[in-house]
C-alpha cells in the first residue's frame, strides 16, 4: 500500500480532534476540579494536556501503522474498529469524570476503556509489533489515570 501522507495526517489528527472536543466538552468544570482533594502524587494541572497530546499523536502513528500494514484484511479491519470503539469510550470520560463528577461512574468507564487498550494493544501487535507498542504508553498513563480517578472518588465522596 501507497504511504499517503495526507492519510497519515487524518490518523493523527482523529485522535487529537477526539481529545480536543471532549476536553472542549469538559471545560466549564476544571475549575471545579482544582478544588476537590487529590491523592499526594497527582501531577500538576497542566502535565495532562501536554501527555494526551503526546499519547493522541502515538496513538493515530498506531492506527496508522495497523492500516498501512501487511495484515489482512480482516485483522486490520478488527484491529481498526476496536481502536475506534475504545476512541469513544476515551472521548466520554472526560465528560463524565470533569463536567459531571460521576467519579464512580468514571471510574468504571475507564475500566471498560482499559480493557479496550489491551485488546487494541493485541490486535495492532497482530498487524505491526511498533503499532502495538505505541499503545503500551497509553495504557500506563490509563492506568495511572485509573488509581488517580479511584482516588479522587475515595477522598470525595459525600
Amino acid at each position: 500500500m501507497k504511504k499517503n501522507p495526507w492519510v497519515f495526517a487524518k490518523f493523527i489528527l482523529l485522535p487529537l480532534a477526539a481529545g480536543a472536543l471532549s476536553a472542549f466538552f469538559s471545560r466549564s468544570a476544571y475549575a471545579s476540579f482544582a478544588q476537590i482533594r487529590k491523592p499526594a502524587i497527582a501531577p500538576p494541572g497542566w502535565l495532562f494536556p501536554v501527555v494526551w497530546t503526546i499519547l493522541y499523536i502515538l496513538m493515530g502513528v498506531a492506527s496508522w501503522l495497523c492500516f498501512v500494514s501487511e495484515g489482512t484484511h480482516a485483522e486490520k479491519k478488527k484491529a481498526l474498529t476496536v481502536y475506534g470503539l475504545q476512541l469513544f469510550v476515551n472521548f466520554f470520560w472526560s465528560i463524565f469524570f470533569f463536567r459531571f463528577e460521576w467519579y464512580l461512574f468514571a471510574f468504571l468507564w475507564l475500566v471498560l476503556l482499559w480493557l479496550l487498550i489491551i485488546w487494541c494493544i493485541f490486535l495492532f501487535d497482530a498487524c505491526s509489533k511498533a503499532a502495538g507498542w505505541l499503545m503500551v504508553p497509553y495504557l500506563a498513563w490509563v492506568t495511572f489515570a485509573g488509581y488517580l480517578n479511584l482516588s479522587i472518588y475515595l477522598l470525595n465522596k459525600a
